[in-house]
């Protein structure tokens, strides 16, 4: 298998989203890349478990992507063997009636992770510069006062609204969330054939919806706000990744190496250590124990 440097995938200047890869050839079987996905996965919960004891750091990943682009199964696979307590999905569609009484990041901020667990997130707040950039009179049911109009939607307010999101990173990393955005890069053509397999798989009927089509109508418009987006939002503290998105074993693999990879080098992640009293009464604790009649 070929070896990858995360540092690859990681977005340190401006990019063209059309030169950033959506295949990577790793030269390794299914079954190899699978293997090695599995080895990855088994540390990055044991490696959970320890966040959870030391409890002073969490973990936000961020999953973004065309329809298509893996992000259901990604969750699945890359953080199967978890202890289910340490880890939580949520997964962002139309805002509700409540949450549009609210600004567009408090429901986001409700389901960031706790202390010691990681949260993921299927789809995130970048919806609210991406869905809605392509479609901006979702912005008029927002009710926001300054906006009358689709006028008011102009750069100004997109200036705006990307400052707001990365001062919101900033401040949860500030106060102990490691912050992990990945954008499942897929092309336009492998988009086409899974949208294809949905309809003519039964058991995959159900994936599929009308509005697939209607948005893959769009494809060149949410490439640029894609772009534009990454290369806003891009930080040292909260660094987006290109994951080549057209191989779904491939993708899983890279993202958890990268997980595993950045998270190993907080060397001040550790078990707590007991009290020097417990400690000290270890012996006499397991005695009480092992002469219960």
């Amino acid at each position: 298998m070929k070896a990858i440097d995360i540092q690859d995938f990681k977005i340190t200047s401006k990019i063209k989203i059309k030169e950033q890869n959506t295949f990577l050839d790793i030269r390794a079987s299914k079954e190899d890349v699978e293997e090695e996905l599995k080895s990855i996965r088994r540390k990055l919960g044991k490696l959970q478990d320890k966040m959870y004891a030391h409890g002073k750091y969490s973990v936000l990943v961020c999953l973004q992507g065309m329809d298509t682009s893996g992000k259901d199964s990604l969750i699945r696979e890359v953080f199967k063997d978890f202890n289910a307590r340490g880890v939580e999905v949520q997964s962002f569609k139309v805002p509700t009636e409540l949450e549009l009484k609210h600004d567009y990041l408090w429901r986001h901020y409700l389901k960031l992770p706790a202390r010691g667990k990681f949260g993921v997130h299927n789809r995130t707040h970048y919806e609210n510069v991406l869905v809605t950039r392509v479609h901006p009179y979702y912005i008029l049911g927002e009710n926001i006062p300054s906006i009358q109009s689709l006028d008011d939607v102009n750069e100004t307010f997109w200036d705006s609204r990307f400052e707001q999101i990365n001062n919101f990173e900033k401040h949860i990393v500030e106060n102990g969330t490691i912050v992990f955005k990945f954008f499942l890069n897929l092309s336009k053509k492998e988009q086409k054939n899974r949208l294809l397999r949905r309809l003519e798989k039964k058991e995959k009927n159900w994936k599929f919806s009308a509005g697939d089509l209607k948005e893959r109508k769009l494809w060149g418009k949410y490439q640029e706000c894609y772009e534009d987006a990454i290369n806003r939002t891009s930080k040292s503290y909260a660094p987006w990744f290109n994951i080549p998105a057209d191989d779904k074993p491939t993708a899983r693999y890279i993202v958890a190496k990268i997980l595993y990879e950045t998270l190993k080098e907080y060397t001040d992640i550790k078990e707590p250590e007991l009290d020097d009293e417990t400690k000290a009464n270890l012996e006499l604790y397991k005695q009480e124990l092992n002469e219960e009649q």
